[in-house]
C-alpha cells in the first residue's frame, strides 16, 4: 500500500547514467515512478528531470531525510539542484489584484470547483472595489492601502500578512503596484505576476497602447515568476491572439483580457503541479 506520493525536480550538468541512478535509488527506497520526463540542454550541457512517483515502503516525510542524507554522494556532480515535494501538501496562495477583476474571479472560480492543486487562503488589494466580488467565495479579503511616499510601510503590512497566513505563493492577478527589491528578497518565496503584452515586447505601462502604435499584428499576454528586474522574471506561459489596422486601443484590451485569464490560469496550474524548472532567467515547464 502506497505511502504517499512526491514529486522530484532534478538540474544538473548532464552525464551519462543519471536516470539509471535515481531510478535504482528511488527503486531501492521502496518508490514506484509514475511519469517521469527530462530534457538535456544541448548548448550549456544541463540536464532536467522531473519525477512523479509514489513510495511504497516509507512516509514521504521519512524518504525525503533519506535523500537529503543521500543524494549528495550519489550524485556528487556539477551544479547540482534538487527538490522533493509531497503531493499531500498542497502550497497555500495568496491572489493580490486592485480593481480590475477578471484574473482574480477566474482564479477563486477555479478554487471553488477542485480546479488548482492549492489552497487559496487569501486575498489582498490594495483597493476595496473586489471585495463584494471576492465575498460569495468566501476567502478572507485584506485591503493594504499603498499611499504615496508610504509605500516601505504598505510592504511590511503586506510582508506581516502573508507571513500570519503561512502563504507559499503568491499570485499577481493585476496588482498594478510594483514590488519592491527589499520587499523580494523579504519574501523569498514565489510570485507569480501576468502582464498583458507578449514580453519582453511592450513592457512596462500601457502595452495595448504601445501595440496599437507599432501597428503589430499579434497581441499577446504573459506569465511570469516576479524578479527585481520589472516585467523581466522567468516567463512560464504566454499566448497571442491576432489584431488589425481595425482594432483600437479599446478593442486590443477587452481581447488580452481573455488572454491573460486562460495564459495566468496554465501558470499557476503548472507551478503548483511542480512541473516547472528555473534555469538562470528561463523556464522549462513539463506540462
Amino acid at each position: 500500500m502506497a505511502q504517499g506520493k512526491a514529486t522530484l525536480l532534478i538540474s544538473c550538468i548532464d552525464r551519462p547514467g543519471i536516470i539509471a541512478c535515481v531510478s535504482n535509488h528511488l527503486f531501492t527506497l521502496g518508490c514506484n515512478i509514475i511519469t517521469s520526463d527530462q530534457y538535456s540542454d544541448d548548448e550549456d550541457g544541463h540536464f532536467f528531470w522531473r519525477i512523479h512517483f509514489e513510495s511504497l515502503r516509507l512516509p514521504v516525510g521519512e524518504l525525503a531525510k533519506e535523500f537529503d542524507a543521500s543524494i549528495p554522494s550519489l550524485m556528487p556532480w556539477e551544479r547540482l539542484r534538487w527538490h522533493l515535494f509531497d503531493a499531500s501538501r498542497r502550497d497555500r496562495i495568496v491572489i493580490m489584484a486592485s480593481r480590475l477583476p477578471h484574473c482574480l474571479m477566474d482564479l477563486l472560480s477555479r478554487h471553488r470547483f477542485g480546479e488548482l492543486d492549492g489552497e487559496v487562503v487569501g486575498v489582498v488589494s490594495n483597493h476595496p472595489d473586489l471585495e463584494p466580488l471576492a465575498r460569495p467565495f468566501e476567502v478572507p479579503f485584506k485591503v493594504i492601502p499603498v499611499l504615496k511616499d508610504r509605500k516601505p510601510e504598505s510592504e511590511t503590512a503586506l510582508l506581516k500578512h502573508l507571513n500570519e497566513l503561512r502563504a507559499d505563493t503568491v499570485v499577481l492577478a493585476r496588482y498594478m503596484q510594483v514590488l519592491s527589491g527589499d520587499f523580494l528578497r523579504a519574501w523569498n518565496k514565489p510570485i507569480i505576476n501576468i502582464h498583458h503584452s507578449f514580453l519582453p515586447a511592450f513592457a512596462g505601462q500601457r502595452p495595448h497602447k504601445q501595440a496599437h502604435d507599432k501597428g503589430v499584428k499579434l497581441i499577446g499576454a504573459t506569465a511570469h515568476y516576479v524578479t527585481e528586474e520589472l516585467d523581466a522574471g522567468p516567463i512560464i506561459a504566454q499566448a497571442t491572439t491576432p489584431m488589425t489596422h481595425r482594432d483600437t486601443v479599446a478593442d486590443l484590451a477587452r481581447m488580452g483580457k481573455d488572454l491573460e485569464v486562460t495564459v495566468l490560469a496554465n501558470a499557476v496550474r503548472a507551478h503548483l503541479r511542480k512541473e516547472v524548472l528555473l534555469h538562470h532567467n528561463r523556464t522549462i515547464v513539463f506540462s
